[in-house]
């Protein structure tokens, strides 16, 4: 019989002569972690049981359900003949019981879960640089027009704000050259390409209001238990890009309005990031290193991050190092470069006399793994093999009653979705563009009535400056500046 902890979460137990049972403490859960193992080999597992702990213990959840098989941990489990034999095995068929977790569902489309929008400012020029493949001139543009928004208090809350700004940008890029450094049209056309390019990928969704208040995805129920938050993912991955960048952009988030936690004896809120590896692929060097940042300082906020991938090596040393918890399904080695990858994750276990890890790792079967974590005075554990327990909740996907019951139940609703469309950039600098458009119509009838009668019909020279700046300010967003091109003109005609 298994004796449950209340300050660790229960992984299962070890194989081998000694077999005991398998524990993350709660008070290590914020040193972050890693579930690695080829497809297959039961990561998915792993993570709900991780998830079901943590909400038992109190702590919110925050995960990414990439292949959309995690929506079930709303419903009780199916107690399938190989749970039951499972959990009889470990020693835990008295505690193993079927039960639901307090899931709150969401979507940065708006289709599968409350809609995930934040807004254009609130992103920030880097994040939103990386979101566009841009280099460095096109950023350095994207950086003048955040600035000029900040000066001149122009909101940027979702994408039709930023390309109106964008718009304006190219209008006034002489004077705004002059302040700021150079900004080429080739560079405000290829932004505007870009930003096209991710509206139609379904981003004009997320950026917006009402903005996720991300206190929200800390919450408990009234037993106590973590809201396990889902976010579904298995359409945003079309976007590895914007998938990327909307979790990095939480932690970063997160990192800035939580208050310092000191050391707790559990987490404020744990995230765990499937597909891991595409948050560092083809990262710029700047962006590693705010990613590193993030991870390195956020645990003193009490928010524990858990990266699940196929490979240790899929993730950046800087901060692989930095995941006390380790869980390693099995890997497979059939080519030269496999067998090295296996070797060097093996090194980074504490060894076990009882077995080789580079061996074992590739003889794990589903379901098994190996476990080391830290305990004491945060010192990993000896690796252990060990047999993962079966998770209480159901396995693979919600039934669509469940789902649609849990979103009514979240109280959510209402906050998040229906969407606002206050005043801000787009509006006011079409107000600009149109007041000086009136200005300029004033100004040339004004011109009109004040020039002496001639017989001929022809146009002269001022009334067609006068009518090609009128027509440029009414077809252009924005064109302030064309104001003092229009007194210079009115000067010339009185004299």
């Amino acid at each position: 019989m298994t004796n449950l902890r209340d300050d660790a979460v229960y992984m299962g137990r070890s194989v081998g002569k000694d077999e005991t049972a398998q524990y993350l403490p709660l008070k290590w859960g914020n040193r972050h972690g890693l579930v690695a193992g080829a497809t297959g080999t039961g990561k998915t597992v792993t993570l709900q049981n991780l998830a079901e702990g943590f909400s038992d213990a109190g702590v919110p959840v925050f995960l990414a359900d990439v292949k959309g098989d995690l929506s079930g941990i709303c419903q009780p489990s199916e107690m399938q003949d190989f749970l039951t034999k499972r959990a009889e095995t470990i020693g835990f068929s008295d505690e193993y019981k079927a039960r639901a977790y307090p899931a709150v569902f969401w979507d940065l489309f708006g289709e599968q879960g409350h809609p995930v929008r934040t807004t254009v400012s609130e992103m920030g020029p880097l994040l939103l640089a990386r979101i566009l493949e841009l280099n460095d001139t096109q950023e350095g543009v994207l950086n003048i027009a955040f600035r000029v928004a900040d000066e001149q208090g122009l909101l940027l809350l979702d994408l039709k704000d930023l390309r109106a700004l964008l718009t304006t940008l190219h209008e006034q890029r002489s004077e705004i050259s002059a302040t700021y450094g150079n900004v080429s049209p080739q560079s405000i056309a290829s932004i505007q390409r870009n930003l096209l390019r991710l509206e139609d990928q379904g981003a004009e969704k997320f950026f917006g209001e009402p903005a996720l208040i991300l206190t929200d995805f800390m919450k408990t129920d009234m037993d106590g238990r973590g809201h396990i938050n889902i976010l579904a993912a298995d359409k945003l991955m079309q976007s590895p890009r914007l998938y990327a960048t909307f979790l990095l952009w939480l932690l970063s988030e997160l990192f800035e309005d939580l208050p310092e936690a000191g050391d707790a004896d559990k987490p404020k809120l744990v995230f765990f990031f499937d597909e891991a590896h595409l948050l560092f692929d083809d990262a710029p060097k700047a962006l590693l290193e705010k990613v590193e940042q993030v991870v390195r300082l956020i645990r003193s906020k009490g928010v524990g991050v858990f990266f699940i991938t196929q490979n240790p090596a899929d993730v950046p040393d800087s901060i692989l190092g930095q995941l006390g918890n380790r869980v390693q399904h099995a890997l497979r080695a059939f080519t030269p470069k496999q067998q090295k990858a296996i070797r060097q994750a093996a090194e980074t276990y504490r060894e076990n006399p009882e077995f080789d890890v580079a061996d074992v790792i590739t003889e794990l079967g589903v379901g098994e793994a190996l476990v080391s974590t830290l305990e004491g005075k945060g010192q990993p554990s000896i690796v252990q093999r060990t047999l993962i327990r079966p998770p209480s909740s159901k396995l693979g996907p919600a039934s669509a009653s469940a789902k649609e019951m849990q979103m009514k139940a979240s109280g959510f609703s209402a906050k998040y979705d229906v969407t606002q469309d206050r005043e801000s950039a787009y509006e006011v600098l079409q107000a600009r563009a149109k007041k000086a458009a009136e200005q300029a119509e004033k100004a040339q009838e004004a011109a009109e009535n004040a020039k002496p009668k001639r017989s001929s019909n022809r146009q002269s020279v001022g009334e067609a400056a006068v009518k090609s700046v009128v027509r440029a300010m009414s077809s252009s967003l924005g064109r302030t500046i064309a104001r003092e091109v229009m007194r210079g003109i009115m000067g010339s005609l009185k004299r």
